[in-house]
């Protein structure tokens, strides 16, 4: 018979378990009810019945093209690039225990920008060779950045201060590039940079899904390991985990799947920065944040993307909108560090 301490124990256990499995449900809804919102909603209204009809593969007048060939290619990149972003962005904030661990601080985004830049403008490339540009950078910064930190371990705060002076350069080497670029190259190099799933294909959700389901896989499958790490490096160790070989592991497989991401859709500002700190928000610090912050991701991603295309005075890309998100909420990390005296 359990002792009542023990019994008390695996009770709250178990309910903090539950809690997790109804909130990651509960958000799963979500998405979907705005993956299918984004899909009837517009500059027109579908019914959600022609929507099935249309996603069934029956042809429904004045729906098949609005919603199979506009709303469809759009929604579908959005969500997985919000999935990839939360996840791939959570990864990194969990290993380095810093809600500043992000993507989008640390260089690997302006890395992939960089390179697609590079590609668009000097080397006068379109379609998937940018892609993989793109991909190669992201991969290529984040190696940087890591050896450039890596003393006796890749301690969180040098290597977001490496990767905030990575960033700076790049941002440089990118404004270099954009100031010589020709005006027919131009306008497509700085939509690239905005963020945007404007002018989506299906044919570009294959690879992203691709690069989801392998890269995704594989953090899952280390999500204890990663729980082990927010317990700090030598709690990790003791408890026989190899840190350093599961830090470059999830760094690979977080930036596979941010890089894929980028080189699609272009660097969509702070969705990977937003994600774990929202989901930890709603979640709490029991329980692991990947598949919240990857469902907080998509759901950002597109109803960002809505409130951009429908929702403003203007039409704006759906970076110009998380980016409007995500600033305030960086300056809100910096002065609460400030005031409290305490790392961020």
């Amino acid at each position: 018979m359990l002792s009542p301490t023990l019994d008390r124990i695996i009770g709250s256990r178990r309910r903090r378990a539950r809690r997790h499995v109804l909130v990651v449900a509960i958000l799963l809804v979500f998405v979907i009810v705005i993956f299918v919102l984004t899909l009837s909603l517009g500059q027109s209204f579908t019914r959600p019945g022609d929507v099935v009809r249309v996603l069934l593969g029956e042809n429904v007048p004045g729906a098949s093209f609005a919603v199979g060939q506009l709303r469809l290619p759009r929604a579908v990149l959005a969500m997985l690039a919000g999935l990839s972003f939360g996840l791939g962005g959570a990864a990194f904030q969990i290993m380095l225990r810093n809600p500043l661990a992000s993507p989008d601080i640390i260089g690997i985004s302006w890395g992939a920008s960089a390179a697609a830049v590079f590609a668009i403008v000097v080397l006068s490339l379109k379609g998937s060779i940018v892609s993989i540009f793109a991909v190669g950078g992201g991969m290529g910064i984040a190696l940087l950045v890591y050896a450039l930190s890596s003393r006796n371990g890749a301690a969180g705060t040098r290597l977001i201060l490496v990767g905030i002076g990575v960033s700076a350069m790049l941002e440089s080497f990118i404004a270099y590039i954009l100031s010589q670029a020709p005006a027919w190259t131009l306008q497509e190099a700085v939509r690239w940079l905005t963020g945007s799933v404007n002018g989506a294909q299906l044919g570009q959700a294959l690879p992203l899904l691709m690069a989801f389901a392998v890269f995704g896989a594989l953090l899952l499958s280390r999500t204890r390991d990663l729980e082990a790490l927010r317990l700090g490096d030598d709690t990790a160790a003791a408890l026989g985990i190899d840190v350093a070989r599961t830090r470059i592991m999830i760094i690979v497989t977080a930036v596979g799947m941010i890089a894929t991401a980028t080189a699609v859709t272009g660097p969509i500002a702070f969705v990977a920065f937003l994600s774990g700190p929202i989901a930890a928000r709603i979640v709490g610090n029991r329980g692991s944040l990947l598949i919240p912050s990857a469902l907080i991701g998509a759901t950002l991603v597109l109803s960002g993307d809505y409130v951009g295309q429908f929702l403003l005075p203007s039409r704006y890309p759906v970076g110009v909108v998380t980016g409007a998100l995500g600033a305030p909420y960086l300056m809100f990390l910096i002065v609460r560090a400030n005031r409290t005296g305490s790392s961020l």
